[in-house]
């Protein structure tokens, strides 16, 4: 009954779970609450380099308000992907964003496809999992019985040798001064 729980949970929770992707806004006016990414330039660079680091590559975030005469963006920044490769995460900092700071702004959309795919590849991981959890090793239970001992063919290892008690650490350990 508990596999079949977890099994719902990992099938209902990969679709929703989702694979998002970034694409460009082509003229689109972003709405307020949008998640956007920036790719910044150098002018950027130079200008937001003293609040968010020299080598930004791109900026992610969600937009929190944007001037009417589209001058200025103000972004709660999620993330900073780095020239030289990786990513900063960050917790919602409020970036203003001029247009002459970055060169393209990108969408981040839901991708049904890929959500797709992720959750066929997760679900038949798990069924495997799963079902090679339930079946066993395959070994045969005869073929695992001692003849002479008349049970289950494991034991344990003898020691070798016993180390003398001298040996031994006392216990509880002494105190030393």
């Amino acid at each position: 009954m508990r596999l079949n729980r977890f099994v719902g949970l990992v099938v209902i929770g990969f679709p929703l779970a989702g694979c998002y992707t970034l694409e460009p806004a082509r003229g689109v006016t972003p709405e307020l609450g949008t998640n956007l990414a920036f790719d910044v330039n150098d002018v950027g660079r130079v200008a937001l380099g003293g609040s968010m680091g020299p080598e930004i590559a791109q900026i992610e975030g969600r937009l929190i308000s944007k001037e009417t005469n589209g001058s200025d963006y103000l972004v709660a920044v999620s993330a900073v992907r780095l020239l030289r490769g990786g990513e900063q995460a960050w917790r919602g900092e409020q970036v203003h964003i001029k247009p002459e700071y970055f060169s393209t702004v990108y969408l981040r959309r839901y991708s049904p496809g890929r959500t797709i795919a992720l959750s066929a590849v997760g679900i038949g991981a798990i069924a495997i999992l799963a079902s090679s959890s339930l079946l066993g090793s395959g070994a045969d239970p005869d073929e695992m019985k001692c003849d002479t001992c008349g049970g289950v063919g494991r034991r344990l290892p003898r020691p070798r040798a016993i180390p003398p008690r001298s040996m031994h650490p006392p216990f509880p350990p002494l105190r030393t001064p």
